[in-house]
């Protein structure tokens, strides 16, 4: 506030920093606008010749992520696969083992219960 006094009204009794620091915000001031405006217009230049630009890279970066994203997927499926596979694997044996005592209990395949009710009867 007692910089914009002190440029209303010209020195008023502040010390000689303080007047070279409101003639700074004065000069400042001026080639502040002329900055805004050139920045205004560049910006105005830049941004739709950057459109483009922008549009390619974000493409790029798609195909990436699509292909990413595929073969992670595809390396989830082929690791369930594997995972079935490996319970299909630890299953079978004792599926064998079972198949096997059953058709052990089974042999001789004679039937003895009705040859003795026949050696009996003679």
């Amino acid at each position: 506030m007692a910089a914009l006094n002190c440029r209303i009204r010209g020195t008023c009794g502040l010390t000689e920093r303080a007047r070279c620091s409101a003639r700074r915000v004065e000069i400042g001031t001026g080639e502040g606008g002329e900055l805004v405006r050139r920045a205004s217009q560049q910006l105005t230049e830049l941004v739709p010749g950057e459109l483009p630009l922008a549009q390619v890279e974000m493409a790029e970066m798609g195909k990436r992520y699509g292909k990413g994203s595929g073969l992670f997927g595809g390396a989830g499926l082929v690791g369930f696969l594997m995972l079935q596979a490996l319970v299909a694997t630890a299953i079978a044996p004792a599926g064998a083992v079972a198949g096997k005592k059953q058709a052990s209990r089974a042999a001789p395949p004679t039937p003895e219960q009705t040859l003795h009710k026949e050696s009996a009867k003679r």
